[in-house]
């Protein structure tokens, strides 16, 4: 079924996309394009509401798409569809999404503060002071002098005008997607989880990228007795900051701080820093304040929040949770690998959902095609 996603005066033809992400709960999606996605599997009908506040006084009631996943038997129903009906359909649908909300950066600026916040340095945490965990109200940290020595004396954007900023995710959609040239662009660049990079699909700039903990116990456990295979790992990105949640849960505390203490005294030219988890919890509370249901944001989607706050034009890539593209081809998790998602801890197609109502407010741009070969 197509759509009409109105922004900034121009219409464009967009899809719904409807995902069966549990037994449970069915997800509904739309995209800004003009491919319908079908992979083989039952029909589906989903419906999604989520409440929109503007001004904090107006609260705006969001609708849902339906779409058909269709398969060879459910194929000629989709085609026996009036065209009435999908323009009816699209009409609703382009007046949902196009509600323009200008406040959206201010309320997380306002909110959540990403500016001064982000992360922990040796200007917004003193020796001794108490840190609390993400995802707990009673365990706690205390910075102790030789830990609080090594953060980074500041942001990695300060002193920074940040205009076009890419946040690459590791979607298996940027596969043979020649985006590479064009992220490589952005004033700046955020990637996650130590993604590999080339210059062909994904860039090679990095400013920020982050690790997650349980990946340094999976890849680098031995990296007290032999950090080369951590060393070569980071070394790739240049000098870009990596970003460590270490207080999200207990368990990561230690890790993160190993990696700090092996990284700092052999490469002090690349920052080792801590995710703020005030920063990160109160994002979390945002979201679920309107009505983001997951056991935690993931990272991707917390940090095109930071980029929203910090920089002018934000163009995401790379964010695209499902095993198909728009044109029904098969496609990795990852670019880079074939794991599989976690299938409880985050709720990407939820989160998805929130990207494209950004994108059709024209306050990011989502990249779910190819690029073209002439960069802007």
């Amino acid at each position: 079924m197509r759509l009409i996603n109105y922004r900034g005066g121009v219409i464009d033809a967009c899809v719904c996309v409807c995902h069966f992400y549990s037994p449970s709960l069915t997800h509904s999606l739309t995209h800004s394009h003009t491919h319908t996605l079908a992979p083989a599997s039952v029909c589906l009908m989903a419906f999604l509401r989520w409440l929109l506040r503007l001004l904090t006084v107006l609260i705006v009631s969001h609708g849902l798409c339906v779409l058909f996943y269709y398969t060879p038997n459910t194929h000629s129903s989709r085609e026996a569809m009036t065209d009435a009906l999908q323009r009816l359909r699209c009409a609703k649908l382009r007046r949902k999404f196009s509600v323009i909300t200008p406040a959206k950066r201010l309320r997380l600026q306002f909110c959540c503060n990403a500016t001064g916040s982000l992360l922990l340095t040796k200007r917004n945490t003193a020796v001794n002071q108490t840190i609390p965990y993400e995802t707990s109200t009673t365990d706690t940290y205390t910075m102790n002098a030789a830990i609080h020595s090594m953060l980074p004396e500041d942001f990695p954007w300060s002193g920074r005008r940040l205009g076009r900023c890419a946040v690459v995710g590791s979607g298996g959609i940027l596969k043979n997607s020649s985006c590479g040239r064009e992220i490589d662009i952005a004033d700046f660049v955020i990637r996650f989880n130590l993604a590999y990079i080339n210059d062909s699909d994904v860039g090679l700039k990095t400013d920020l990228i982050t690790i997650n903990p349980t990946q340094i116990q999976r890849e680098f456990k031995n990296m007290e007795r032999n950090p080369d295979p951590l060393v070569d790992r980071v070394s790739v990105y240049g000098n870009a900051s990596l970003a460590i949640p270490a207080f999200a849960y207990t368990f990561c505390t230690g890790l993160s701080i190993k990696t700090l203490k092996v990284l700092h005294p052999i490469r002090p030219q690349q920052p080792v820093a801590f995710f703020s988890p005030i920063y990160l919890r109160t994002m979390d509370r945002f979201w679920k304040g309107r009505g983001l249901k997951s056991v935690r944001l993931s990272s991707g989607f917390m940090l095109i929040n930071t980029a929203l706050e910090l920089c002018e034009d934000v163009h995401v890539y790379g964010f695209w949770p499902f095993g198909t593209d728009l044109q029904d081809n098969p496609i990795p998790y990852h670019y880079y690998d074939q794991l599989r998602p976690h299938p409880y801890m985050h709720a990407m197609p939820e989160e998805f959902v929130r990207l494209l109502q950004l994108h059709s407010q024209g306050a990011l741009t989502l990249h779910l095609q190819p690029c073209s070969s002439d960069t802007p």
